[in-house]
């Protein structure tokens, strides 16, 4: 059972972890160092404990110790109980949802063991994992409201696998961890070193590599799905600029999705929400 504990001072220093929330730059940088990130509201906080991520605490107002007191109960991790006035001060913003928790990351695993690329022998054995058919890559995507809904996207839609480029925004950020109702938590991920090198490691595991984009060799999004690929990655680019011009060189196609009334393309996590629909693995017809 958690320890319920009553804290009135901001600069309790046992509400380090929950300072300076709205300072993007501090946060994006001390929470992957430290090991933690912060899940925000009920729905969010059990999703991330349901995902098995370890508690390291939870900051609550009065009115929500009732409403996760299953939690409190079941979780060896302190509770702090403060005014939504305290909560403020210390984080920097107003807590609506009125329940925040640090959770300890886990570490990431390699891009070549998410994929299953064969001849990949660490020695130990292998524990056993679900067949990875659809992937997708966002290369430098760096709006985390962007990346949180195209995580929704992703585990709403059946993609197996995310891989980040280096420069990618943080996917357990808070916002991005809101913006995506927890979905950061059910799609398996990890952060590509050498990208667009990386893209051999799709070609190794099987994959079609396919970059959404405006090029004038594309093939229509409606061609890539009638031929099914077995195993096929997505690309996305960044917001505005799109793919880099070495990732488009890496890909095995250029796809763009078809529109009308002169628009040329969409925000990235609308564009992905087309894409993981419109090529969903469909098993009877796969090759």
């Amino acid at each position: 059972m958690s320890d319920l504990i009553t804290v009135e001072d901001p600069d309790d220093p046992r509400l380090g972890d929950y300072t300076n929330l709205t300072d993007v730059e501090l946060r994006r940088r001390r929470e992957p160092a430290e090991g933690l990130f912060i899940a925000e509201g009920e729905k969010v906080i059990r999703r991330a404990k349901d995902a098995g991520y370890e508690m390291r605490s939870m900051l609550l107002s009065a009115k929500w110790i009732d409403v996760m007191r299953d939690v409190i109960d079941e979780l060896p991790a302190p509770v702090y109980a403060v005014s939504p006035e305290l909560a403020e001060r210390v984080t920097g913003y107003h807590v609506h949802r009125g329940a925040l928790a640090s959770m300890q990351r886990r570490p990431l695993p390699g891009p070549a063991e998410l994929l299953g690329v064969p001849g990949e022998d660490t020695g130990a054995p292998a524990a056993p994992r679900p067949t990875v058919r659809r992937v997708a890559v966002f290369e430098d995507i760096v709006d985390h409201a962007n990346l949180g809904a195209a995580f929704r996207n992703a585990a709403a839609l059946g993609v197996d696998a995310v891989l980040l480029t280096p420069r990618c925004a943080d996917p357990l950020y808070r916002r991005a961890v809101k913006v995506s109702m927890g979905a950061v938590f059910q799609v398996p991920w990890t952060r590509l070193e050498f990208w667009p090198k990386d893209a051999e490691l799709l070609r190794r595991a099987g994959f079609t590599s396919a970059a959404l984009c405006l090029s004038e060799q594309a093939i229509s999004l409606d061609e890539l799905a009638e031929r099914n690929p077995r195993k096929l990655a997505l690309i996305f680019g960044t917001e505005g600029d799109g793919l880099t011009q070495d990732a488009l060189m890496a890909a095995d196609e250029h796809v763009r999705i078809p529109m009308h009334s002169g628009v040329d393309s969409l925000n990235v996590a609308a564009a992905s929400a087309v894409a993981f629909y419109a090529t969903r693995f469909k098993p009877e017809h796969g090759t």
